[in-house]
């Protein structure tokens, strides 16, 4: 296969197909239970970071005021659109990445960010607009999985992640997502970590909420 049809076969994978295999693996039960937990305690102004195909958005509540989900799939955000008719909190939807967020400085106060962080190129830039839109007192709520504590299912990670990374948009298998976001700037106040049924090297969580040191 030439580089022009290969690549126009990554795009038609990656704009038509990817986004409903991510829809349809996010609507796992063991996914739902863990947004059913975490996206109630966004409150306030909301920016949701990689809303994808907006199946969150059954999660808000009425102490969300205002919604704002950024994605860089117009595909899945076309998905978003059409669950938001159902929501209670009307979401402002952008076609945009999260290392450069069009949002002004300290004006969030909730950023919530579920399975998101695996995929994004940039993970430092993209924490560090975080850091930067929330207002002071304003929390990042989480649930990401990432890197194991136990090495042998990180020498898995690590041999799997290159082909899982083509495969599935970016996702990454190895992210050590609390020294991240601890990396970032960010005190985490809360922290769940564990491995949730199913193949080791696909489901070890972290799960928490964090906050920028006063």
């Amino acid at each position: 296969m030439s580089r022009v049809a290969a690549g126009a076969a990554m795009g038609i994978y990656g704009n038509c197909v990817l986004p409903h295999l991510i829809d349809l693996a996010m609507k796992h039960p063991l996914a739902r239970e863990r947004r059913m937990e975490v996206v109630p305690r966004a409150t306030g102004v909301v920016l949701e970071i990689g809303i994808g195909s907006g199946l969150n958005l059954q999660f808000y509540t009425s102490g969300t005021t205002a919604l704002y989900g950024v994605d860089p799939s117009e595909r899945l955000l076309s998905m978003a659109r059409a669950r938001s008719a159902r929501s209670r909190v009307a979401p402002e939807l952008v076609c945009a990445s999260a290392e450069q967020l069009p949002v002004p400085s300290a004006s969030i106060d909730s950023v919530v960010m579920t399975w998101t962080l695996c995929s994004i190129p940039a993970p430092a830039r993209a924490l560090a607009e975080i850091k930067r839109v929330l207002k002071p007192g304003g929390r990042l709520l989480f649930v990401e999985h990432g890197l194991a504590p136990d090495p042998a299912v990180q020498r898995w990670q690590r041999r799997l992640n290159p082909a899982w990374r083509r495969i599935a948009g970016g996702c990454n298998l190895d992210r050590p997502m609390d020294r991240l976001i601890r990396s970032g700037g960010f005190r985490i106040e809360r922290l769940h970590a564990r491995y949730l049924p199913g193949p080791k090297p696909f489901t070890f969580f972290y799960e928490g909420t964090a906050c920028v040191p006063a």
